[in-house]
């Protein structure tokens, strides 16, 4: 089988459950957000010289999937797509991050004025990831306002790891500075 199905030829793509949609809706151009974040902290991961943010930031694109799965999944089809056995975005994710941004916080990490991106390869990688994630979060917004959004704390799970890539930027800059 091709990766090239031509099925989306005319401007259209399949959600799960081959509900087909206009490849500019709203729900499209969420979950689509979400993968340019997962490219980007894939970037990110890559470029770090810190096995911990690294082991993190793997951890956190494999949430990003299960974020993925649920927003290409229009509202009527999510009963099936969790009786099928797909994970959702839970309170439980988004604790996990909370409890990643508690341990950066507790390291003293340098937190003076607005950041500046590019530091150092890592923490530029990491700024760039953070303002992906927030294009995502207004997405996914966007998604809520219409009446799109089944969970909410997709919404929460997005902004807070919005912080942590903040926190993991200006981590990155003070471990490099350190020596």
């Amino acid at each position: 089988m091709s990766i090239a199905t031509k099925t989306g030829d005319r401007g259209t793509c399949s959600l799960m459950y081959n509900r087909r949609v206009s490849k500019a809706h709203p729900r499209v151009e969420a979950y689509g957000c979400v993968d340019e974040l997962n490219a980007a902290l894939g970037l990110a991961r890559a470029t770090t010289r810190h096995n911990s943010i690294g082991d993190n930031l793997l951890a956190l694109q494999k949430d990003l999937v299960t974020l993925m799965g649920e927003l290409a999944t229009a509202p009527e089809d999510l009963p099936r797509y969790a009786k099928d056995g797909h994970a959702l975005v839970t309170p439980e994710l988004t604790a996990k991050v909370d409890r990643l941004i508690q341990e950066i916080e507790a390291q003293k990490v340098k937190l003076q004025g607005w950041a500046t991106p590019g530091a150092n390869m890592g923490s530029a990688a990491l700024d760039l990831a953070r303002t992906v994630c927030r294009r995502a979060e207004r997405r996914v917004c966007a998604l809520q306002e219409a009446g799109q959004l089944q969970n909410p704390e997709i919404m929460a799970f997005l902004n807070r790891l919005s912080d942590l890539l903040w926190l993991f930027a200006r981590w990155t800059e003070t471990q490099e500075a350190r020596g």
